[in-house]
């Protein structure tokens, strides 16, 4: 997993406090929330520059680091 999904993963568990013990869990809601907002980051210079679609598919894989 690179850094930024990571720091998605991170930023959408949900702390629970059962009492006598606290643990965390994924918000999977949060978690493609989140990602989808990267996805318009990461597609903001197609909006500005007008790319192809061919090149939008390629900035959001550069922006996630997938290969």
């Amino acid at each position: 997993m690179n850094d930024l999904i990571a720091k998605l993963y991170d930023q959408s568990i949900v702390v629970k406090d059962h009492g006598d013990y606290v643990d965390g869990e994924l918000d999977p809601v949060k978690f493609a929330e989140l990602i989808v907002r990267e996805c318009g980051v990461a597609l903001s210079p197609m909006l500005r520059d007008m790319v192809s679609r061919g090149q939008a598919f390629e900035l959001i894989k550069k922006h996630f680091g997938v290969e």
